[in-house]
């Protein structure tokens, strides 16, 4: 096993487990697709970095924080949904991006190339996983009790902007982690997957949580593994690994 695939494999566990881990919470808050339009929002940064040479996930992250903040104070000025916010700044973002985005460079904008990770992605992306994971755990019963009731939050002397700065800020930067695996068109499938095939499976909290990551970490082992035998994107794998599951999530739920 070269070291190349073996940075690759390891950068893929942890986003991908931190991803699944996020997405229980988002699916929750019946919020799972809102990291496809953030994800497309990376393209602008992509392309810019395809275009002079730097790595994509540092290209992507300011225009994600961007567009994060735009929706958080869109939302506290106008009170129109979440959902509707990120899809007008998403919206723009794309249409930035395919002005710019040379057509040579589309497969690895929008499917990503996770083969190619080096030593020093790797490392950052490990150690930015393991942050957001920590701070996920931290506001994770706080963010479930405003997915119930922000009005009860803050009765019980729960700061909503707060918590939901924060929580929006988690998925920011997994989603650009996420460009670096899946690119900027299956973010969302990278997010929410996972989660659903694990709330088919759970019984309580903790197993809903918890599965969720470890089906995010496996389907990106199996996909990262696929793609090395094939030779086709693992990106693509990944989420087709994460569909697998989640069909099989659905046939023992039946049974």
């Amino acid at each position: 096993m070269d070291n190349q695939f073996l940075f690759s494999l390891i950068t893929g566990i942890f986003i991908g487990g931190t991803a699944g881990y996020l997405g229980s919470l988002m699916v929750s808050k019946k919020m799972g697709l809102i990291a496809g339009p953030l994800g497309h929002l990376t393209l602008p940064g992509i392309a810019l970095a395809l275009i002079y040479g730097f790595d994509v996930s540092l290209g992507a992250l300011p225009f994600v924080v961007l567009g994060a903040v735009l929706i958080w104070f869109f939302e506290m000025r106008t009170r129109l949904p979440v959902e509707s916010l990120t899809a007008v700044v998403f919206a723009t973002g794309v249409a930035v991006a395919f002005l710019i985005l040379p057509s040579e460079d589309l497969e690895t904008a929008l499917v990503g190339d996770i083969a190619n990770v080096g030593v020093l992605e790797a490392f950052i992306s490990v150690g930015l996983s393991l942050i957001i994971f920590l701070i996920l755990q931290r506001i994770y019963n706080k963010i479930i009790f405003l997915s119930i009731s922000e009005d009860l939050a803050k009765v019980e002397g729960i700061d909503v902007r707060k918590y939901n700065f924060i929580y929006l800020a988690c998925i920011s930067i997994i989603v650009v982690l996420g460009v670096k695996i899946v690119g900027g068109l299956l973010t969302a499938a990278l997010v929410a997957i996972p989660a659903c095939a694990s709330r088919n499976l759970s019984k309580n909290l903790f197993q809903y949580s918890y599965g969720a990551m470890i089906l995010g970490a496996v389907s990106c082992i199996f996909g990262i593994f696929i793609s090395r035998s094939t030779g086709y994107s693992a990106g693509p794998l990944i989420i087709l690994v994460n569909s697998f599951f989640f069909l099989l999530s659905v046939f023992l739920k039946k049974r």
